[in-house]
């Protein structure tokens, strides 16, 4: 089922500012961060995935975090949040980042907006950035889904996910060792699972 990428685009750009608004800036799952940087050198390069309007990864995040997002609105609405963070719009699936040039990835709520046969390009694409060694800190979705929620924050969304199992399979076909999953509560009030893994 593939999801066209400029429909992607505007879809966010329909519901970015809602989503802000309706999110929990307490919520556990930012706690997370704190984990992910107790393993990661000085100084980290992070590329944060999906960051919407900052508030819950980018601003929790070292100075010279890059946040990529296909959503030129979320983008603003981060850049509002974390003047200071270095932004660009892209595409998970394709990153505009050099080999091995960040020390973490994170991506909160953002992997299962792709078809489930796209999703492993992308966790082999997480592991072609990262250095060795490298760490990822990703929501882990526990069922198996693929359709579009119309009404979803005002507007409507793809969501997508091949099971709770399958993805881990996935990230270890990609190279990530160590998987471990803790859950959290999302920016949403939902308990969530997420996962950490590391590239050797």
């Amino acid at each position: 089922m593939p999801v066209d990428r400029t429909e992607l685009r505007r879809a966010w750009d329909d519901v970015a500012e809602m989503y802000a608004r309706r999110r929990d800036p307490d919520g556990s799952d930012g706690a997370l961060l704190d984990d992910l940087l107790d393993d990661l050198p000085e100084e980290p390069r992070i590329l944060d995935i999906g960051p919407c309007d900052g508030a819950r990864t980018l601003a929790n995040l070292p100075e010279g975090t890059l946040g990529l997002d296909i959503s030129r609105t979320a983008l603003d609405l981060a850049r509002e949040t974390v003047p200071a963070a270095e932004l660009l719009q892209g595409d998970m699936s394709t990153l505009p980042i050099a080999e091995e040039s960040v020390d973490a990835v994170t991506a909160y709520h953002a992997v299962f907006h792709l078809p489930r046969d796209e999703q492993p390009a992308v966790y082999r694409e997480f592991a072609r950035v990262l250095r060795p060694g490298g760490r990822l800190l990703m929501t882990l979705p526990g069922g198996r889904f693929q359709t579009v929620r119309r009404g979803w924050m005002g507007g409507e969304m793809f969501f997508a996910a091949p099971g709770r199992e399958q993805t881990l399979s996935q990230l270890r076909e990609a190279g990530f060792t160590d998987l471990r999953t803790e859950t959290a509560t999302d920016p949403l009030g939902s308990s969530t699972e997420f996962v950490f893994g590391r590239l050797p």
